[in-house]
C-alpha cells in the first residue's frame, strides 16, 4: 500500500461532495475522531478522519456544515476503527450516530494478546510509521489546524485497512474471528449509553471510601468548587487542581491538619485561585457530615458476597485464569473482576452476563458447570 499522506480538508459545505461521493463508492470506511477534552470543560468533537475509496478526508466538525448526508451514508457502512469505545459514545452523544458493523483493530490486537495494542506501536511494528505524541495532546479546537496536526490525523486512518487485514488473518488462524465480531457488536450497543452522567455522588473520586466524615466533607466542597471554576473558565477540572491535591487535603482534614497542608501546596501559575480554593476548604471543614448525599444502594451489587459465593468466585476465577493461560489471553477478556462477582451471585445467568464465546469457555469447565447446576 502507499504511504502517501495526501488528504482533503473539508471546512465548508461546498467541499463536502467529494467525501459523499467517495462514501457512495466505498463498501467500508476507516474513521477516527479528535476532540478537545484536554482543553475544554465540555468535550466537543473537533475533527473526523475518514478513509474511503482510497482517499483520506479530514472533516472539520466545528465548521458550519450540514452533516446528515454523512451520517446517512455511514450508518450503512462497515467501519474500521481503533479503540471504538470513546468514538462511538462521543458520536452518539453529539450526533446520534449509531454504527451498524465495525472492526475494532484494538479489540483484535487484544484478542491476539498483543502486549502493546495502541495504534502507535501497531503502526510502528507493521508499517514503520511513527505517530507523533504531540498530536495526541494537541488542541484540536484551534483554527486553523496546523499542517503537522493534519498529517498526524491522516495516519490515524490511512493504515487501518491494512492493519485490519493483518490482524484478521491471525484471528482466523486461531479461530477467534467470531469472538471479535461479538465484542464489536457489544461495543456498538455499549456506545448507545453514552458517557456516564454526573450525579449527586460524582464527587466520590479515587479512594474516597477510605476517608472519614471530616475528609468526606472537605472532598465534597473542594470537588464542587473545582467544577464551578472549571465550568466558569471553560477548562477541564484537572487543569484547575488535580485529584491528588484535593484528596491530599481531604486526608489531611481527617488528621486535623488540613490548614497546615493547604499552607504548603504550590499552585504556580494558578496562584490567583488560592483565595477561593481556601474558602472552599473552610466550607468543607465547617460542613455538617449529615448534609452529605448518601451513596445509593444498588441492590445485591452493593452487598458483600456470602461465604458460599466467595468460594464460588474463587473457583470460577481459577478456571478463568487456567483457560486464559492455555489460550494465551488476558484473563479479563474472558471475564472481568466485576463479572466474576456477578457470576458468583447468579451463576445461572452466565449467558446474560458474558458474551456467547466467553460463556461457552466457562460453561465447559467442570467446576463452573457444577456450581451453575447447584445454583
Amino acid at each position: 500500500m502507499t504511504h502517501a499522506e495526501t488528504f482533503t480538508l473539508i471546512s465548508s459545505p461546498a467541499q463536502l461532495s467529494p467525501l459523499l461521493a467517495a462514501l457512495d463508492r466505498a463498501p467500508e470506511v476507516s474513521i477516527d475522531t479528535e476532540a478537545d477534552n484536554l482543553f475544554r470543560y465540555r468535550t466537543r468533537v473537533c475533527l473526523m478522519q475518514l478513509y474511503a475509496a482510497g482517499e483520506v478526508f479530514l472533516l472539520d466538525l466545528l465548521a458550519d456544515i450540514p452533516l446528515e448526508p454523512l451520517w446517512e451514508r455511514l450508518r450503512c457502512k462497515h467501519i474500521i476503527i481503533h479503540g471504538s469505545d470513546y468514538d462511538l459514545r462521543l458520536l452518539y452523544e453529539e450526533y446520534g450516530f449509531i454504527a451498524t458493523s465495525i472492526f475494532d483493530t484494538m479489540l483484535a490486537a487484544q484478542l491476539l494478546n498483543r502486549p502493546r495494542f495502541g495504534l502507535a506501536p501497531l503502526l510502528l511494528e507493521h508499517f514503520g510509521v511513527a505517530l507523533s505524541k504531540e498530536g495526541q495532546k494537541a488542541n484540536w479546537s484551534k483554527r486553523p489546524i496546523v499542517d503537522k496536526q493534519l498529517t498526524y490525523a491522516t495516519k490515524d486512518v490511512l493504515f487501518l485497512p491494512a492493519l485490519r487485514d493483518l490482524l484478521l488473518a491471525e484471528l482466523e488462524k486461531l479461530g477467534r474471528v467470531d469472538w471479535l465480531r461479538q465484542k464489536c457488536d457489544w461495543q456498538i450497543r455499549a456506545g448507545l449509553t453514552g458517557f456516564p452522567k454526573p450525579d449527586e455522588n460524582s464527587w466520590r473520586i479515587g479512594k474516597s471510601e477510605h476517608l472519614r466524615s471530616r475528609g468526606l466533607c472537605v472532598l465534597y466542597d473542594l470537588w464542587h468548587w473545582r467544577e464551578k471554576q472549571a465550568e466558569r473558565i471553560d477548562t477541564p477540572p484537572f487543569k484547575v487542581v488535580g485529584n491528588d491535591m484535593i484528596l491530599h487535603l481531604a486526608a489531611a482534614a481527617d488528621a486535623g491538619q488540613a490548614l497546615d497542608a493547604f499552607a504548603t501546596i504550590h499552585l504556580g501559575k494558578r496562584e490567583r485561585i488560592r483565595d477561593s480554593f481556601e474558602r472552599a476548604l473552610h466550607a468543607g471543614l465547617d460542613r455538617d457530615p449529615s448534609t452529605l448525599p448518601r451513596r445509593r444502594s444498588n441492590g445485591n451489587d452493593r452487598q458483600p458476597l456470602s461465604a458460599r459465593e466467595l468460594e464460588r468466585q474463587d473457583r470460577i476465577h481459577d478456571e478463568r485464569d487456567r483457560l486464559a493461560k492455555r489460550l494465551n489471553l488476558d484473563p479479563t477478556l474472558i471475564a472481568s473482576r466485576a463479572q466474576l462477582a456477578q457470576l458468583a451471585r447468579e451463576p445461572e445467568k452466565l449467558g446474560e452476563i458474558l458474551l456467547p464465546w466467553q460463556a461457552k469457555l466457562l460453561q465447559d469447565c467442570p467446576a463452573f458447570a457444577h456450581e451453575a447446576a447447584q445454583g
